[in-house]
């Protein structure tokens, strides 16, 4: 069983620290990888493959119009490039190069690393809640508002 101390932060005030940390560590990684800290979200999240204009949006939180100049200055670089979905050629997906490939997957291992160290030896049942706990709160924004 898992016992916690009485919190010294708010729930809310500990998730936006949370938050700023980790934009912090993406700035670090992306300095060490000559990146901004967009291209390297953006980077780490088409590691695994293709991913559309509109999911990309929403998971950056960007307007379209600004992560097509994300997408437009990658591309630049010769990180990313466009197709056309095989479902609706309407559509595009952005996908990695080889070399965006290289960069992303070391710009997600050092991210990940940091953060592992962040979390250094806490124990593993607070890791579990943690994890679940942001797991929840990311499944309920994806699925958005609650229905009156």
């Amino acid at each position: 069983m898992v016992t916690t101390k009485e919190p010294t932060l708010s729930f809310t005030s500990a998730l936006v620290r949370l938050a700023h940390l980790v934009q912090q560590v993406f700035g670090e990684v992306s300095r060490e990888h000559d990146l901004t800290p967009q291209q390297a979200q953006l980077l780490c999240l088409l590691v695994g493959g293709p991913v559309g204009m509109g999911e990309l949006s929403r998971a950056l939180h960007l307007e379209k119009s600004s992560l097509t100049g994300l997408v437009d200055r990658a591309a630049k670089r010769g990180l990313v490039r466009r197709t056309r979905s095989s479902r609706d050629r309407r559509a595009c997906l952005i996908e990695l190069t080889g070399e965006g490939q290289r960069m992303g997957e070391l710009a997600h291992e050092g991210v990940a690393a940091r953060l592992e160290t962040l979390a250094g030896d806490l124990p593993a049942g607070h890791r579990d809640l943690l994890a679940s706990t942001v797991e929840t709160l990311l499944s309920r924004h994806t699925a958005g508002p609650p229905r009156a």
